[in-house]
């Protein structure tokens, strides 16, 4: 998928700020950054479009991207909350069809989100 940006990142032809990673997972900070701790977590693999396409093969790199995050968090000292979440299409404010969570901490955090 050489057009999407989220493999440009991974494949290391386009510049981000590298959080953390693993064998399936890679995260960086956001550049447009909703909240103190803005982290992108992306499946090192193109998932297209969204948690919508999941299946059992992706448990692995699901288990890992749960775990990078936690880490983050901690690292983060995100001790008072977190939130990590995916955006499924257009309506939900879905811009890149490439499978990512959003990890968000280092404020208040309101509900419902949008």
């Amino acid at each position: 998928m050489s057009e999407c940006i989220f493999c440009q990142i991974v494949a290391g032809r386009i510049a981000a700020k590298k959080v953390g990673e693993t064998t399936h997972v890679y995260a960086f900070r956001d550049n447009n950054p909703q909240a103190p701790t803005h982290v992108l977590l992306i499946p090192r693999e193109h998932v297209a479009d969204s948690a919508a396409d999941l299946g059992p093969q992706h448990a692995v790199m699901l288990t890992e991207l749960f775990g990078l995050a936690a880490k983050i968090a901690r690292d983060e000292r995100l001790e008072l909350g977190w939130r990590l979440v995916t955006n499924v299409g257009p309506e939900a404010g879905q811009s890149v069809y490439h499978l990512h969570f959003h990890l968000l901490g280092g404020r208040s955090l309101r509900w419902p989100p949008g």
